[in-house]
């Protein structure tokens, strides 16, 4: 799949504060389960910001979510936000 600027450009910057944080946490490869016990949402509202993120980030799952956001946001550091217990 090829990204050129124009393509996705402003949508990694529309993520919600929610959504980055379900992202990271996924990205740090905890399970919908994990997420939604340490942002204390449902599993289901897990699911449903990782959707909106695969549709914003025209991404093709749940990793290429991750590398598409990094890619375009590279000061983006996914372990220095959230300790991992």
């Amino acid at each position: 799949m090829n990204f050129n600027k124009s393509d996705t450009e402003g949508r990694y910057m529309k993520l919600t504060p929610k959504e980055h944080d379900v992202l990271t946490l996924i990205a740090c490869g905890l399970t919908d389960k994990e997420v939604a016990l340490k942002l204390k949402i449902s599993v289901r509202t897990v699911q449903a910001h990782m959707s909106k993120v695969m549709l914003k980030l025209n991404a093709q799952n749940r990793v290429n979510a991750a590398i598409v956001y990094y890619m375009h946001n590279p000061k983006w550091r996914i372990g220095e936000r959230y300790v991992i217990k």
